[in-house]
């Protein structure tokens, strides 16, 4: 068996779906497994249509949102009341939500959950049309469930029991929604944004997967941003832990935590391209023999925050650092990258929601500066463990193109080198990275 996942581009319009249901078509004899995301940009417009302040706009959205599904379903000549339901529930909610006059985490989760919903029908019903016997799921009525942690969510223990037995017992192709679950009280909770790859590594660790295709609109995981440097190129192999360092530190192939339930159970993970699916992309194995390139790529996470904290009372004491990482986590912020010398410890954030808070708890016991508008820049490849002179290349080519480095970190494994930049220079740093080790 193998798990297909296909992100909101690839379910984007009837035409990509057709194309969908040809690429699950042609790996029939694998027994697919297919999760789904919602269709293009329909998660977004059921946030703001959650968030309205009035019922004309509500009303405005729920249309959008009929609207770009009908003209889905029409496009695929399948039966017009498959969403009729959905779109009954969808417009009560939204009808009760304007009456409560609030929107809490546990009701903005429900209103998502829609999007996933109605896209694995659409799905599930172009395969049968074109003689593929498959049934859409939601996920948690295969045993799908998770913890209350309403917004970002993770999968309970029983999930993967559950999953395993009630897949294994179907005779159809099942169309699961990514994304979304279910406490074991019933309520419906979502797993994040970019969520549903992180359903597809789920479902595949659960039923011991052959491997985890994770389908979605480039050719695998690129050398650079695309965006920012035009002449990546598409890495064949990598290992998981150069994977998660380029998903944590700013690629967007990937959601952070996919890899999680594939490593564990040793599944090799594949990022190919629905609209190309004749390109063999990017497979990603626990561990990979050793090659001679140096570095992999070169990752880009904008819109940090960098925090300083000074103290000489660090000096010759322990438990200072417990004490500032104890903050953080009674305000549940994660931290991304740290650096620290005898008197002081800098950390970054990748957004400043509740920093008041930490700022304030963090003053009793330093000197706090912040800094905003920054970005991290991490190399990322395992060949760095073999050679030496890798940082000071990185770091002389930087200083020769007038781009200065606020605060640099190497982590244990010696897979990466991770600093911080301002972001207005942010692209120009990758393009000098990109340029110096790939030419």
């Amino acid at each position: 068996m193998i798990v297909m996942k296909f992100g909101g581009t690839s379910v984007g319009n009837a035409e990509r779906i057709k194309n969908v249901a040809d690429i699950i078509k042609s790996r029939i004899n694998k027994n697919p497994v297919v999760v789904v995301s919602a269709v293009s940009k329909i998660t977004d417009a059921l946030i703001e249509m959650a968030r309205a302040k009035d019922k004309i706009k509500s009303s405005q959205m729920i249309k959008h949102i009929i609207k770009t599904h009908m003209q889905v379903i029409k496009g695929l000549g399948i039966e017009k009341t498959l969403l009729d339901e959905d779109i009954k529930e969808l417009a009560a909610l939204a009808d009760n939500a304007k009456i409560n006059s609030s929107i809490d985490l546990a009701a903005l989760d429900k209103f998502q959950s829609f999007g996933e919903r109605m896209s694995s029908k659409i799905v599930a019903a172009q395969l049968n049309k074109i003689g593929i016997t498959a049934k859409a799921f939601n996920s948690w009525e295969l045993g799908f469930l998770t913890d209350s942690e309403f917004g970002n969510a993770e999968p309970l223990e029983d999930t993967y029991d559950n999953l395993k037995k009630n897949i294994k017992k179907q005779h159809v192709v099942p169309v699961i929604t990514g994304f979304i679950g279910k406490t074991e009280n019933g309520e419906i909770t979502t797993l994040g944004r970019g969520g549903s790859d992180y359903t597809a590594a789920i479902v595949g660790a659960a039923i011991n997967a052959e491997e985890i295709e994770i389908w979605t609109d480039v050719n695998g995981i690129l050398s650079a941003d695309p965006k920012i440097v035009q002449n990546t190129h598409t890495m064949e192999r990598v290992s998981f832990a150069e994977a998660s360092e380029l998903a944590y530190f700013g690629a967007k192939v990937l959601h952070p935590k996919t890899l999680l339930p594939a490593m564990d159970k040793n599944i090799p993970v594949r990022v190919l391209n629905s609209f190309e699916p004749g390109n063999s992309g990017t497979t990603i194995y626990k561990t990979i023999e050793k090659r001679r390139s140096i570095i992999k790529a070169i990752a880009c996470k904008k819109k940090i925050t960098m925090i300083n904290v000074g103290s000489s009372r660090m000096l010759g004491a322990f438990g200072f650092l417990a004490r500032v990482f104890d903050i953080f986590d009674d305000h549940r912020k994660s931290v991304d990258v740290v650096s620290t010398s005898e008197v002081s410890v800098s950390l970054t954030v990748d957004n400043d929601d509740g920093l008041e808070g930490i700022m304030e708890e963090l003053g009793e016991i330093g000197t706090v500066q912040i800094e905003k508008n920054k970005a991290i820049i991490c190399a990322v490849g395992e060949g760095m463990k073999q050679v030496k002179g890798i940082a000071g290349r990185i770091f002389s080519v930087l200083g020769n193109n007038n781009i200065n480095v606020g605060m640099i970190s190497q982590g244990a494994s010696a897979i990466n080198v991770t600093f911080i930049v301002d972001e207005s220079i942010a692209d120009k740093a990758v393009q000098t990275l990109h340029k110096e080790f790939f030419g």
